[in-house]
């Protein structure tokens, strides 16, 4: 009896967290809604790092085409504690998308996560946030010199 009292009312708790989420709140002015997308490379098939120049080639070839409005690319690393308890590290390069506002996105970046994949023998892991707030920073297109 107690325990069917409390799955009742772990259930009664529960049901609040099943409903559809709130929709996102307008955003302030000059701001837009964006999401991102963040992927996680570096290791090959069978734990062989992949050079940095292969995944410069994988982000040209890639990452670029299917995100045109550009992408950011940063040096990361990954640590963690492996067998025998020893410190494992690792280089990877993280590549910052910010989404374009409508439409579907997921078909392409899993259609990246399949070519690294199929290239690396390794699943990239990949990141996507839900939407913020952002400001356009800068417009798609040709910049002036010097900027």
């Amino acid at each position: 009896m107690r325990r069917a009292a409390a799955l009742l009312l772990l259930m009664a708790a529960l049901s609040g967290c099943a409903g559809p989420p709130p929709p996102a709140p307008a955003c302030p002015a000059g701001q837009e809604h964006v999401r991102t997308a963040r992927l996680f490379l570096g290791r090959a098939g069978a734990g062989a790092l992949v050079e940095a120049t292969d995944l410069q080639r994988f982000i040209d070839q890639e990452v670029t085409p299917r995100f045109p409005d550009g992408v950011t690319v940063l040096d990361g690393g990954a640590q963690w504690t492996g067998p025998e308890n020893l410190l494992a590290q690792q280089a990877r390069k993280v590549v910052l998308i910010v989404l374009p506002g409508p439409g579907d996105v997921r078909g392409r970046v899993a259609a990246v996560r399949a070519a690294y994949r199929s290239r690396f023998k390794a699943d990239p892991a990949v990141v996507l946030t839900p939407p913020a707030w952002a400001m356009r920073a800068f417009s798609a297109g040709p910049r002036p010199p010097g900027t």
